[in-house]
């Protein structure tokens, strides 16, 4: 029998990008001119249009100054995460 994993928590992924860019006051103006992307990319993303890309969360979180994992591992905020830390 297969088990699959669970759905990643997607909405959880736009409410901390959301975050992070409303703690620092920033437009998706001024996010798109501090990261590189698009501003319709940033908007996309924040409105669940699309998922992005690693490269692309990969940029955020540059952009942001946090660990790739502060933003990922929101992804595992509805289900238990696997490996070690799993209870």
């Amino acid at each position: 029998m297969t088990i699959l994993p669970p759905d990643p928590d997607f909405t959880a992924l736009r409410i901390e990008l959301a975050r992070l860019r409303g703690e620092r006051g920033w437009t998706f103006d001024e996010l798109a001119d501090r990261s590189g992307l698009a501003r319709r990319t940033l908007i996309d993303l924040e409105h669940g249009r699309t998922t992005g890309s690693l490269t692309t969360w990969h940029t955020l979180a540059h952009t942001f100054d946090v660990p790739i994992e502060q933003l990922l591992n929101t992804l595992c905020d509805d289900h238990t995460p696997p490996g070690p830390l799993a209870p």
